[in-house]
């Protein structure tokens, strides 16, 4: 008997250490798989579960590095939730295109207009970012994420390699190396294509001189033929008219 509430006490607690484990390893994360090559555009989803039973999630204001700040961000639209983008000055402007870009994104900040985000729910908040810096591992996002109870949460904690995960994480998104320049490959393929395709005119023009030769040269020699035989024939008539 005793050792029947012993099991049973002990799943229990496992149960629980469970169900804390998977409410702790919920918190804002910023998708897809939080990567992102250097240099170029990305879509990314920054995901927002409840981690509450009693309230909602009514508001997320997303932070933007001022280290490595970007200079296009474009919300999508999200259905019940209006959206703000705050722009500041750089002290140092960035040269885009060849254009010098005084200001950037430095927060987007999305409020429910209706329930927002209830218990046992997530929603993700689409944005289009770039152009994302070259000189860099990753991209640093600060987040604050406020219930209808009031309660602000800051994901604003920032991971140390090696370390332990924070217990409020602020969503990293990971840059990755370049991709192979497609339009590029691309290019050396055609140019492969026009050079085989030169070469197989050139072969055939070649071909083509060397068939016209050999027919001049037929019709030389019958040209020649026939006049021998011109000659002969008429040789042969005038002996005959002497005769």
């Amino acid at each position: 008997m005793n050792v029947s509430r012993i099991a049973l006490a002990g799943g229990v607690a496992a149960s629980t250490v469970l169900l804390l484990a998977g409410t702790a390893s919920a918190h804002v994360s910023v998708q897809p798989q939080g990567e992102a090559a250097k240099g170029g555009y990305a879509t990314v989803n920054f995901k927002v579960p409840n981690e509450r039973d009693n309230a909602s999630t009514v508001k997320l204001e997303i932070n933007f590095p001022t280290d490595h700040p970007l200079a296009s961000v474009s919300p999508q639209p999200v259905a019940g939730w209006k959206i703000d983008v705050t722009k500041s000055k750089l002290a140092e402007p960035l040269e885009v295109h060849g254009k010098k870009i005084n200001e950037a994104v430095s927060k987007v900040t999305w409020t429910a207009d209706g329930s927002g985000i209830a218990p046992g729910f997530f929603q993700q908040f689409p944005l289009s970012v770039g152009q994302l810096p070259e000189d860099g591992d990753q991209l640093v996002f600060k987040a604050l994420q406020t219930y209808s109870n009031k309660e602000v949460v800051r994901w604003i904690e920032e991971p140390t390699e090696g370390g332990e995960e924070p217990e409020s994480p602020a969503p990293v998104l990971a840059l990755t190396a370049p991709a192979a320049d497609a339009h590029g490959a691309a290019a050396d393929d055609k140019s492969g294509e026009a050079e085989e395709a030169k070469e197989t005119t050139a072969s055939s023009e070649d071909a083509s001189s060397s068939n016209t030769d050999s027919t001049a040269r037929v019709l030389g020699i019958v040209g020649i033929v026939v006049g021998v035989a011109g000659v002969a024939f008429g040789v042969l008539a005038g002996r005959r008219r002497s005769a």
